[in-house]
């Protein structure tokens, strides 16, 4: 059994770990890099990026309320849309806040060596590997040791503020707005990682003393003092800044404090600057080591991850695998373009963390049970997920293709490692599921309560079919019109050579065609419904076809499926012309008696069924007196979830159907292996998708099912004009 981690955070260790976590290179590196950007209104970016930042701590402090754990932003993401995105949100976090922590170290070398004549990389070195070693002794001795290193720096930063505020010169402000817009939103984002620190609290979640109370007070009240003490910072640095070229400076806060305050005013800021930064480090160290450590509990990592020391009652190997990967980072990394991949990585997962809240509330779910709520739920997540898109489109190429690079390196961990292992999704995957189920059952409510009365089905057949198919084909096109409560006509295409005229082929009669007249009379006499047949002749059958089939408004045209290994009258190619070139939809048929059949499957192997296969295949059954199943094959891996919404589904169908009806779920995809589970019975019915983007979606051939089964079957090509879109679909086969 794993070792729980202890509960020693309390509120002042809480705010300190969150002020610590922004209050680093947001202060002492960024604001002058920014200033290149928005120009003066670096202020306006700083104060913009605070309250856009708002919503992501108000949705983690009601999801850290309702589930105390470990691993923060992961565990809300990955317990509300699945193990898929908690996967990419926990190792790209992890990756960004290890980075985080290196680049405060690294971006204080400037400080560092105002100070000291040492090797700036050999410093920051060693005190990430100091840093380390207090992380692994235990997270009281990192409490502590955050509240001094912050309450330290706080007193110094305040000393600066009210020293240089008498000394800031409106003039700079002059010409504010002289970035325009897109400079104000490319500084916004480019400055949004400095407040990422504020909800890093929350992956130590399960560590901090009364979390109901302590977690939400922590996390905004961190948020309105740094932002408060950034715009005031910020301020100062434009406003008393000593020269007019400040802008791109890495010792900003430095160089306006030997303007504004005592001479000895400069080591004092320099120090908090160093303190600053430390403080940041360790709180990234601290933070990050708690995400390997949440997703090994969830397999979705090694095991080894989730070791806690009986000793110290730390996670010492993920502490260690992070401490790593900074040491790495302050050795090799470049940081100026990494700094804005962070920040652009981090705009993305607050965006999840919006849409995480919104997954837990829609579902209703019984143990989600916060005791904090956010007042303003949803338009706050809304505006966090607009403003996080218009953040991101205004933060280059670099940043925007390096983040997808992180997210597609997490996606394939996922697929290579964690998917065989998790049997679970997020509660917005599954509530997404369910209402596309619950949509798809009234997609087909709907088609059996507004079927045209007038249904025009039309069965075509050849001169050298044989009586006995001929007699079967039409019977079911019969059933297919009763079950569309429509008129059925059964026309006779003849093709005649090129060099024959038609109008002499269509006047002489063969004994052929008195028979097939004589049969059409005697068959008119049993069917119930409006009934006609007739004959064209043509040089071009399938042309003939589909120009009958559009002049006579078909709504349904029902042709005769031939075995491989027999001769067609229309081959493949001809049937996928005729179903692009009309709207009907098209019937594939291997003609049976109605009397022989006991048992019809209905099968899919890629989302939920037509609406109108379910309509057909009930109309057959109810015609033959047979009982009807539905099949459903899904991958092996399928969550119960995925299955418990499939049996929702097919109950809702079973409701519809007018004949007996059963229910089936296969777990294999593999044609082979649908065959064999519906091998007992007499006739099965499947679904052929003639759109291009369907047949890329889908992996498999409905059709290669029917050539498994060997039986008598039917192939339904569904015009899709009318039915669901790409993305409809592309979600229909996620969920079912």
């Amino acid at each position: 059994m794993a070792k729980e981690l202890e509960r020693d955070l309390g509120l002042p260790s809480v705010l300190a770990i969150s002020i610590g976590a922004m209050v680093g290179s947001g202060i002492f590196i960024l604001p002058a890099l920014a200033m290149k950007m928005a120009g003066p209104a670096v202020v306006l970016a700083y104060l913009l990026a605070g309250v856009l930042v708002l919503p992501a701590a108000l949705s983690k402090a009601e999801m850290a309320t309702a589930m105390p754990e470990a691993g923060g932003t992961y565990v809300y993401i990955e317990r509300g849309m699945g193990p898929l995105l908690g996967t990419i949100a926990g190792i790209g976090t992890w990756f960004s806040l290890s980075f985080k922590g290196a680049l405060a170290l690294v971006g204080g070398a400037p400080y560092i060596v105002l100070l000291f004549d040492v090797p700036p990389q050999a410093l920051a070195l060693s005190i990430a590997a100091v840093l380390i070693g207090v992380n692994l002794l235990g997270v009281k001795q990192t409490g502590r040791i955050q509240v001094a290193l912050v309450g330290v720096m706080l007193a110094a930063m305040g000393w600066f503020v009210g020293g240089s505020l008498g000394d800031v010169d409106p003039v700079r402000f002059d010409g504010f707005f002289e970035g325009g817009l897109g400079g104000l939103l490319a500084a916004t984002g480019f400055v949004y990682v400095s407040y990422a620190g504020v909800t890093k609290v929350a992956s130590v979640a399960e560590e901090i003393e009364h979390p109901d109370r302590n977690i939400p007070l922590g996390l905004l009240g961190s948020l309105a003092f740094t932002t408060l003490l950034y715009v005031l910072v910020v301020t100062v640095i434009v406003g008393a800044a000593p020269t007019a070229n400040l802008a791109g400076s890495s010792t900003p806060v430095a160089d306006v404090a030997g303007g504004t305050l005592v001479q000895w005013g400069v080591l004092v800021i320099v120090v908090a600057a160093i303190l600053a930064l430390v403080s940041t480090a360790n709180a990234g160290l601290l933070s990050a080591s708690r995400y390997p450590f949440a997703m090994s509990r969830d397999k979705l990592v090694p095991d080894a991850l989730k070791h806690v020391s009986d000793r110290f009652d730390t996670p010492t190997t993920a502490i260690t695998l992070t401490g790593g990967v900074m040491l790495a980072m302050i050795a090799f990394v470049p940081i100026d373009d990494i700094a804005k991949l962070g920040s652009a990585f981090k705009i993305l997962v607050f965006i999840l963390v919006n849409l995480a809240l919104v997954a837990f509330r829609e579902s209703d779910l019984d143990d989600y049970d916060p005791a904090f709520r956010d007042p303003l739920y949803p338009w706050t997540q809304g505006f966090g997920v607009l403003g996080g898109l218009v953040l991101l489109s205004q933060m280059g190429l670099v940043p925007l293709v390096g983040a997808l690079v992180i997210t597609g390196s997490d996606a394939l961990w996922y697929g290579a490692y964690a998917r065989r292992r998790v049997e679970r999704e997020g509660v917005m995957q599954g509530e997404l599921r369910r209402r596309v189920g619950a949509q798809a059952a009234e997609r087909t409510r709907m088609t059996f309560d507004t079927s045209s009365t007038a249904g025009h089905v039309v069965v075509g057949v050849t001169e050298d079919l044989r009586p006995d198919r001929e007699t079967a084909l039409v019977e079911m096109g019969a059933a297919l019109a009763e079950a569309l409560d429509g008129r059925l006509t059964v026309v006779r295409f003849d093709a005649v050579p090129d060099q024959l005229p038609l109008k002499s082929a269509a006047e002489i009669q063969s004994p052929d065609d008195v028979d097939f007249e004589t049969r059409m009379d005697r068959f008119g006499t049993s069917f119930d419904g409006p009934f006609e047949y007739g004959e064209v002749v043509s040089h071009d059958v399938r042309h003939a076809v589909a120009n009958f089939a559009r002049h006579h408004e078909v709504d349904l045209l029902v042709l005769e499926r031939i075995l491989a290994d027999e001769r067609s009258w229309l081959d493949e190619r001809d049937l996928d012309w005729i179903s692009r070139h009309c709207a009907s939809d098209l019937v594939l048929v291997e003609p049976t008696p109605l009397t022989v059949l006991d048992r019809i499957a209905l099968v899919t192997d890629s989302g939920p069924f037509d609406p109108r296969k379910v309509e057909l295949a009930n109309g057959l059954a109810s015609a033959a007196g047979a009982r009807l199943v539905l099949v459903h094959a899904v991958p092996a891996e399928a969550t119960e979830d995925q299955r418990a919404t499939i049996r929702t589904y097919h109950d809702d169908l079973m409701e519809l159907c007018t004949v007996s009806v059963g229910s089936m779920i296969v777990d294999e995809e593999a044609p082979d292996a649908v065959a064999r589970a519906v091998s007992t019975a007499d006739l099965i019915v499947v679904e052929s998708d003639e759109n291009w983007w369907a047949r890329l979606l889908d992996r498999r051939e409905p059709q290669r099912i029917a050539e498994a089964f060997g039986g008598p079957a039917i192939v339904v090509r569904p015009q899709q004009a009318g039915g669901p879109g790409l993305v409809r679909r592309v979600l229909e086969r996620l969920a079912l």
